[in-house]
């Protein structure tokens, strides 16, 4: 067993204690993934800590938790498509409607490579469960984007901006 040493993040004296054989479970919504014989440095004034860099403790760690993120990421992608399908949208329509972002990145929302903003997959859900409210949606849409909605013209005497 190694020594206790100084804890390199609150200080405490002897307060590092080594462990091995660790199993953590780390959680995302509902989904959880276990890792076993993990073995790391860990404070018993702070709590804080961290793997040991001699093994590939921290490797095992960070793979289980990127594989955790990716599998949640494509969950909620595959939900907005199935959204989005039941609601006769394409991915065109969606964007203009519902996110205001560009095509590539709700086709990259879809496929799980980037996890959607929170409230368009509030949006997403409420029209699941309430479709009628589309063409609610639709009609409140109208007018509430704000690009190239000012025009500047220019006046022989000033320059003064006018909303066209």
């Amino acid at each position: 067993m190694k020594k206790k040493e100084l804890c390199y993040i609150c200080g405490a004296p002897d307060a590092l204690s080594y462990y091995q054989g660790r199993s953590e479970t780390i959680r995302v919504k509902d989904m959880e993934r276990r890792i076993d014989n993990l073995s790391g440095w860990e404070c018993e004034v702070c709590g804080d800590g961290f793997w040991d860099p001699e093994n590939d403790s921290a490797d095992r760690y960070g793979k289980a938790k990127e594989e955790l993120i990716l599998a949640f990421r494509k969950i909620i992608g595959a939900e907005i498509k199935r959204i989005r399908r039941k609601l006769h949208l394409t991915q065109k329509e969606a964007v203009e409607l519902l996110s205001g972002g560009g095509h590539n990145a709700f086709s990259r929302y879809e496929r799980g490579e980037l996890l959607a903003p929170k409230p368009l997959v509030l949006l997403m859900r409420l029209l699941d469960r309430h479709p009628h409210l589309l063409a609610g949606a639709k009609t409140l849409a109208e007018g509430a984007d704000m690009r190239g909605a000012f025009t500047y013209i220019k006046h022989d005497n000033a320059d003064t901006p006018k909303v066209s």
